[in-house]
């Protein structure tokens, strides 16, 4: 028996993947340095959440790029991994990289008062 759910080693293989394929198939000239943080499935297996960390350009316009290019991106993946059904797919931007930097600085803030 496996440890973790079906749902959870689905995510993982997907973020994987989809990483790659942003990395080498997506060729929009636009797309800045993103990466993909993880991935949440549905129970059914049936839609995917990826969500993504933009270092560099517009978080609207990186979401945008990759929305438009879902259509590739499941069907790289549909010749990548071999299940039953290809999820549907949804970018969204992850805000726990900005929380964290938040707060980060909170805390040196706090350290430099103490000071």
């Amino acid at each position: 028996m496996h440890p973790y759910k079906r749902s959870q080693r689905l995510g993982i293989l997907l973020r994987e993947e989809v990483a790659d394929i942003i990395m080498r198939k997506v060729k929009d000239p636009r797309l800045g340095f993103v990466t993909v943080t993880d991935v949440e499935m549905s129970e059914d297996l049936k839609t995917a959440w990826i969500y993504i960390s933009v270092y560099e350009g517009d978080k609207d316009l990186m979401l945008e790029i990759l929305n438009s290019a879902k259509g590739l991106i499941r069907s790289e993946v549909s010749k990548r991994i071999k299940v039953k059904f290809i999820p549907a797919i949804e970018f969204r931007i992850d805000k726990s990289v900005e929380r964290g930097d938040r707060i980060d600085r909170l805390l040196k803030e706090i350290k430099e008062r103490e000071r």
